[in-house]
């Protein structure tokens, strides 16, 4: 469901909404027209207004709901925010409007208080209970009606709407003590005489109305700067970006310049100690670069010409020249921060749980309080009505829903902020989830457990072969290839000098390797699947190459014209955290499966220098990969598979979540549900405990809501009054609901110190 909030003229506040039912979409429609200030919302600033223009405000329990401009959430009623991050100093107008309320209120409110609670001290010859009720009036009637408006609008447009939510119920209490005490001021004469004082004045409960709206105003307050809080990652990965970028001219002339307007292409000086700017390349220096932004590992990286850069990164002791290649919202920190607000927004699969909570919570609070209502008059002995009406105003303060709605948004907004700061990128709430349940990992091996930077060690060339000659072949096949090992072999003609051809007819095949045409001859470059499939012998080959096979190495064989020619032996070195990783994730619970299109020799010497694995499996392609994935799911487990996103692509997106190891320029592999930027292994342990981290606090929040509801309202129906006499204020039911939200949000913050 996708629900607009639309501007339209109105009247009054929320007046004039609408509720669009379409039945070939199914898509709610609520408008309002943000236009002047009338109460129902916070008036908004200038300031904030020229910071915001032009953006969408959505809901943080409900992210469907999209509005031109700050307004109240049509199905919770919670203050909602922009959709996209902008400037941090930009003042929340809500919470600048409750701030002012609130004041007003505690002004207000503690006469009211002293009036009311110190009666015993006060001379009623001079101020009687009648004109005692007079003044609280007058007193509290601008707390309810003017500090309380937000509420009562809120409250009402939920009953209209059937959307029932926290202010529904705050709005039935505090309405309910108001009007009553009102009508006991003005006509005293129409309560039964057991319920009036010796002056002929009936009880009035305007300390309760006002207290209430007072302390729903500090609970709105506390959550508002709370929830600021859980925004401080998407703020904090903005303000990594430099303002500013210092150009280099074509006469060699050097200006500070706005990062705005900066162009791709153009030549930027990065100094020492400096934030780069954009992403670009290397032209002139050297330096150590700090990539822990994107990697979350701490040490530096060297930089040279030639080698790419990330906007965002920061430049160690060296001076560095770089042509900007990818600027605004292209640049790996725009895409990025694009990502982390996506995941935010998104919802995960244990918010249905919170959802259909909700949905019969309200009305079963509303009959409770009726409940308790009733049980009081009848049998509340002489001050029934005024115990009936406090009671079931304790009910519907106490079990205000806001800490359940906020129990999973919250958390999920604060993990995947940390996970950003980890270098984890989660796609959306529901990956996240994914993570934390899976109980089998697949992993690849080139790229994954090895560093993927393979480089050529040997050329065995049968009789009649030259070397030189096969590696100016193969490189020039590989030209046309998207394979880590292509590199390899490129690189390697290119430093070896090997004289350059040139490639007709290239094809690749999936899980075998490439052929094509070169200076005339017909080339195949592969595994030894691809030799049988063309009918080539291999026997002089695989003596060859399984010396190879067996110390780790791989050993591609190429034949020309149909005929075995050589032997191409590439190694690619494991990680040096790849031992220690696996060994981490199999602590945790998880079996680790290797999967790869290497030969078996290759691979089990692999998944020997990792000190074992709970399964190896060889001389997959892409499709096989993606089979067993969903073998293993057949079998009851859920599964998590970790690539390189290129021929891995089908296997992440057929587990249950695909990990892809990202180099951090592409953050965008749309085959997998979390990208980690770093490339290494160790960012897949580092994900999963913070996947753990924010499940567990999501189940943390949602236990701190269901059971202090589940023991606040039946003590604030007065269940403990026949056995302690106890009853529970609405007042200290208001604090009470307060201290539920905000300690739901501060449980979530406690995410960005989470160890990772």
């Amino acid at each position: 469901m996708t629900v607009d909030v639309a501007s339209t003229p109105h009247h009054a506040a929320h007046g004039g909404q609408h509720w669009h039912f379409c039945s070939a979409s199914c898509v709610r429609k609520f408008t309002a027209e943000p236009a002047r200030y009338d109460g129902s919302r916070a008036a908004p600033s200038a300031a904030h207004e020229a910071a915001r223009e032009g953006a969408v405000w959505t809901c943080p329990m409900h992210p469907e709901i999209h509005s031109p401009g700050p307004d109240a959430c049509p199905l919770c009623g919670m203050a909602l925010e922009p959709l996209d991050a902008g400037p941090d100093d930009a003042p929340n107008p809500e919470l600048v409007d409750f701030t002012r309320r609130f004041i007003v209120a505690c002004i207000l409110t503690l006469p009211v208080l002293a009036l009311t609670m110190g009666a015993d001290l006060v001379d009623l010859h001079v101020l009687d209970a009648q004109r005692s009720a007079w003044v609280q009036f007058a007193l509290a009637t601008p707390v309810v009606l003017w500090c309380g408006r937000p509420f009562l609008v809120r409250g009402a447009a939920s009953f209209r709407s059937g959307a029932l939510n926290m202010f529904s119920l705050v709005s039935i209490g505090v309405s309910a003590a108001y009007l009553f005490s009102l009508v006991a001021t003005i006509a005293p004469q129409w309560f039964p005489a057991v319920l009036r004082d010796m002056h002929g004045g009936a009880p009035v409960y305007y300390e309760a109305a006002a207290v209430v709206v007072a302390l729903v105003l500090l609970g709105q307050i506390l959550e508002l700067r709370a929830r600021a809080a859980t925004g401080r990652a998407i703020h904090a990965l903005l303000d990594l970006a430099p303002p500013t970028a210092r150009r280099i001219d074509p006469d060699g002339n050097e200006i500070d310049v706005p990062l705005a307007d900066v162009k791709q292409g153009e030549r930027l000086r990065v100094r020492p100690g400096e934030r780069l700017p954009v992403d670009g390349r290397v032209v002139e220096g050297a330096s150590h670069v700090d990539e822990s932004m994107l990697t979350g590992e701490p040490l530096p990286q060297t930089r040279k010409s030639g080698d790419h850069v990330t906007g965002g990164t920061v430049n160690g002791s060296g001076t560095l020249v770089i042509a900007a290649e990818a600027v605004g919202a292209e640049a790996t920190l725009a895409r990025i921060i694009q990502r982390v607000t996506e995941a935010q927004r998104s919802r995960a699969p244990i918010q249905d749980l919170a959802d259909r909570v909700s949905s019969w919570f309200v009305p079963a609070v509303v009959a409770i309080a009726a409940l308790a209502f009733v049980a009081w008059w009848l049998w509340g002995g002489p001050q029934a009505l005024g115990l009936a009406l406090l009671n079931a105003m304790a009910v519907l303060v106490i079990a205000c829903p806001c800490a359940l709605g906020l129990a999973v948004p919250m958390s999920i907004r604060v993990g995947t902020g940390r996970a950003a700061r980890a270098g984890v990128l989660f796609r959306d709430a529901s990956a996240l989830q994914a993570l934390a349940q899976v109980d089998t990992l697949i992993v690849d091996k080139t790229g994954t457990l090895t560093i993927g930077k393979p480089t050529l060690e040997r050329i065995e060339a049968l009789p009649g072969f030259d070397e030189l000659t096969l590696l100016a072949w193969s490189a020039a096949l590989e030209r046309g290839s998207e394979h880590p090992l292509a590199s390899a072999l490129i690189t390697a003609a290119r430093e070896r000098k090997a004289p350059r051809a040139l490639a007709r007819d290239f094809e690749a095949i999936a899980g075998q390797g490439v052929r094509g045409d070169v200076g005339g001859h017909a080339i195949l470059l592969g595994n030894r699947a691809l030799l049988d499939a063309q009918g080539v012998p291999t026997e002089t080959l695989d003596s060859r190459a399984e010396v190879h096979r067996e110390q780790g190495s791989i050993a591609l064989y190429i034949a020309v014209e149909c005929q075995p020619a050589g032997v191409l032996v590439i190694h690619d070195p494991l990680r040096k955290d790849a031992a220690a990783t696996v060994t981490a994730l199999r602590a945790r619970g998880l079996r680790v499966i290797m999967a790869t299109g290497d030969n078996a020799r290759t691979a089990a010497h692999t998944a020997e220098s990792l000190g074992g694995l709970d399964g190896v499996k060889a001389g997959l392609s892409p499709a096989g990969k993606q089979d067993f994935v969903r073998q293993l799911q057949a079998e009851g487990h859920r599964v998590a598979m970790a690539g390189d996103g290129i021929n891995d692509a089908p296997a992440l997106a057929a587990a249950d979540i695909g990990l892809a190891m990202g180099g951090g320029t592409d953050v965008a592999i749309q085959s997998a549900g979390c990208t980690l930027l770093g490339g290494d292994i160790a960012a897949i342990l580092r994900a999963r405990r913070i996947a753990e981290a924010t499940m567990r606090n999501i189940r943390q929040n949602l236990f701190f809501s269901l059971v202090f509801n589940g023991l606040g309202v039946p003590i604030a129906a007065g269940a403990l009054y026949p056995f302690t006499g106890i009853l529970l204020s609405p007042m200290f039911a208001g604090a009470a609901m307060a201290l539920s939200s905000v300690t739901v949000i501060t449980n979530a913050l406690r995410l960005r110190h989470a160890r990772v």
